[in-house]
């Protein structure tokens, strides 16, 4: 069982973040305004959760804030924050008017690494990166890289980072975000196609 913390403070949003994601966040309901300047004042995390159309997730990843962008005349805050660790709730607090509770901070269970999954995966995001921006990886900065950092700078739809943040498996989440570059490589391969298409005749060919 991981550590567990009581009374740690939830942020319900409709997104996903992932460890060692940058997470930029607006501040401006009083509650979360309160919450901030505890977490600020304590140098405390705080948990955000992806609420959607079925509720409330039961799994989020704990932030911690790294910088105060601005602070606006009405108390509202314009903060970045970096991921940390995935975490589950376990109960609901009350103690407070924002919402908290008692989480469980989530261990990856213990295996041997699987080189063919690393391998896969730092192969198809150092393409990623090459084709999206230019930039060329070196080998040795993709070999450290795991699958949360290198996943925490790709824009994935919700569901998939969600499902990345429920794997208690590293190799699992190599596996996953493997396929996840492979078909972001596709699409950018596509949009290529398209526009060079779009420039020649108007016409785009599937195929």
């Amino acid at each position: 069982m991981g550590e567990r913390r009581t009374d740690f403070p939830l942020f319900p949003l409709g997104i996903v973040a992932l460890p060692h994601e940058i997470v930029p966040l607006h501040i401006f309901e009083e509650r979360y305004k309160a919450m901030v300047g505890e977490c600020l004042d304590e140098q405390r995390e705080f948990g955000i959760v992806w609420s959607g159309d079925d509720g409330l997730r039961p799994n989020g990843c704990a932030v911690e804030i790294t910088e105060v962008l601005e602070r606006h005349e009405d108390g509202r805050l314009d903060i970045l924050t970096r991921g940390t660790r995935p975490f589950r709730i376990v109960g609901e607090g009350f103690d407070h008017e924002y919402p908290s509770g008692e989480v469980e901070f989530l261990d990856d269970k213990s295996e041997e690494a699987d080189a063919q999954s690393a391998r896969e995966a730092h192969e198809a995001y150092g393409e990623l990166v090459e084709q999206a921006t230019d930039r060329v990886l070196e080998g040795e900065e993709l070999d450290r890289m795991s699958a949360y950092e290198m996943a925490a700078t790709v824009d994935f739809g919700l569901d998939a980072k969600q499902g990345l943040l429920d794997l208690r498996s590293e190799n699992a989440r190599l596996r996953l975000v493997a396929r996840l570059f492979r078909a972001a490589l596709k699409r950018l391969d596509f949009i290529e196609r398209a526009q060079a298409r779009a420039r020649s005749n108007g016409k785009v060919r599937f195929g």
